[in-house]
């Protein structure tokens, strides 16, 4: 049987924790920022961690877990 193939774009997107978790880069901070607050700013710049159903989605296409 063939092994299982890494889905390009996830691999791109998610990364995992030493503990299992899936960590993410928040989105909408490309362009258009001047109209932004710089508080919302400053929260997207931070990577944050998937809830657990989403992160069960993300583990099989990074073929983990």
């Amino acid at each position: 049987m063939p092994k299982m193939k890494t889905h390009s774009g996830a691999k791109k997107r998610f990364s995992l924790t030493g503990t299992g978790k899936v960590k993410f880069k928040r989105a909408k901070m490309r362009h258009i920022l001047t109209k932004k607050s710089s508080k919302w700013k400053r929260k997207q710049r931070k990577n944050s961690i998937l809830c657990d159903a989403d992160a069960r989605i993300a583990k099989r296409l990074l073929c983990k877990g």
